[in-house]
């Protein structure tokens, strides 16, 4: 059995899930990184900059949506392993079109929920019955499964309905896995980042931009993947052991209500 704790991160090749798998790496984590492709070159440069933590680096080829596919993903990590300490639920699309919720169609709301939650969830499953298992197993075990939502998750954009309903459900799944997991000695948090600079927000910068610059966030900058890779690193190793079923909004005080 691996010494190191191991850290499986969904998502992993590009932005949050990229930074999420540095942090983690830098905090002593061996790293199972979960993208679509292992071919990407994102994953081909995410490889080095966690062997440069001294971290072993495990790339798995996942569409997260193939529920069926799942299983022995997670026997493989296990079996390279033989433990997994961290779950990163990470893995997330938006629209591929922005539609008015009017206009929503099936096959768009399908496809974000299947990747966005119907994957997440049945993959926190399967990894929690595995942490149920290794807590009999190794000495010390602290088990942690974080879900990555968004601001989305409780706030409306109504031309990507299907991506907020995706996050705010799971949101809620973070709240149910913490609720049954307490007693197994199991911390499930949720991390909600805001505005953060990523691929997906590309898009639509110059929307973002003028937000920003009206005073849309309190701390007036985009968010940054490191970001939420610290802070998912600081849940990890124990900073908020007692804390489970927490909402940690890491949006630079888009919380805030004000008049």
């Amino acid at each position: 059995m691996n010494n190191k704790p191991v850290a499986v991160i969904t998502g992993a090749s590009r932005g949050i899930g990229k930074s999420v798998a540095i942090s983690l790496a830098a905090e002593g984590y061996d790293i199972a990184a979960i993208a679509r492709s292992v071919d990407s070159e994102g994953m081909e440069n995410l490889g080095p900059e966690v062997e440069k933590k001294g971290a072993q680096f495990f790339p798995i080829g996942l569409d997260i949506s193939c529920t069926g596919c799942q299983k022995e993903v997670v026997a493989n990590i296990i079996e390279r392993y033989g433990r997994i300490d961290v779950l990163v639920n990470n893995a997330g699309v938006a629209p591929l079109q922005r539609d008015d919720v009017l206009d929503m169609t099936e096959e768009s709301y399908e496809r974000v929920m299947n990747i966005n939650l119907k994957g997440p969830v049945f993959l926190a499953q399967k990894i929690a019955r595995e942490m149920i298992w290794l807590k009999q197993q190794i000495v010390d075990y602290k088990p942690v499964i974080i879900f990555i939502t968004s601001v989305s998750a409780v706030r409306s954009s109504t031309n990507r309905a299907e991506y907020c309903i995706s996050k705010s459900g799971l949101s809620m799944a973070s709240t149910v896995f913490a609720d049954r997991l307490s007693a197994e000695g199991i911390l499930v948090c949720e991390v909600r980042p805001g505005i953060i600079k990523t691929d997906m927000t590309a898009k639509i910068k110059d929307k973002y931009d003028k937000l920003l610059n009206e005073g849309l966030v309190p701390q007036n900058r985009w968010g940054l993947p490191d970001d939420i890779g610290k802070a998912v690193a600081s849940i990890s190793r124990g900073d908020w052991a007692f804390s489970t079923g927490m909402v940690f909004e890491i949006s630079g005080g888009l919380n805030i209500s004000k008049l």
